[in-house]
């Protein structure tokens, strides 16, 4: 049994971006596909896919500049034993605004600008950048 999905999910793309692979596969779940949709919307993954032969799988696209992949740093914020909320007040900005803090909120998954904009705190999920 499996205590964090998403940080087992984080972990793997991560380890794939290290080395240098085209896709990663890992197992479905609703949360983990919002979650790969806002990498997706803000340009860290190429494209996400459903593929269902035994089960329902999640394919994620992992993107690149070159040789060095779109992901640097993929940090799990929040963790089952460790829950860490915020008011939308105070979101602030990743690496001056060059990186993204995932919320898990009310309105669903948003970026913390996203989360500021719209006054809404949360849940952080991840840092990315």
């Amino acid at each position: 049994m499996m205590t964090d999905p998403i940080a087992d999910m984080l972990t793997r793309i991560r380890n794939a971006s290290k080395a240098t692979k085209k896709e990663v596969e890992l197992p479905y779940s609703k949360l983990k596909k919002s979650l790969a949709e806002v990498l997706v919307a803000e340009g860290y993954l190429a494209g996400v896919s459903e593929i269902e032969v035994d089960k329902k799988t999640l394919n994620l696209e992992l993107k690149y500049f070159g040789k060095k992949p779109a992901i640097t740093h993929l940090k799990r914020v929040s963790s089952p034993g460790h829950r860490k909320y915020l008011k939308s007040k105070d979101i602030s900005k990743i690496l001056n605004g060059f990186g993204t803090n995932i919320l898990s909120t009310p309105k669903g998954l948003l970026t913390g600008r996203q989360a500021k904009e719209q006054r809404v705190g949360g849940e952080v999920i991840c840092e990315i950048w």
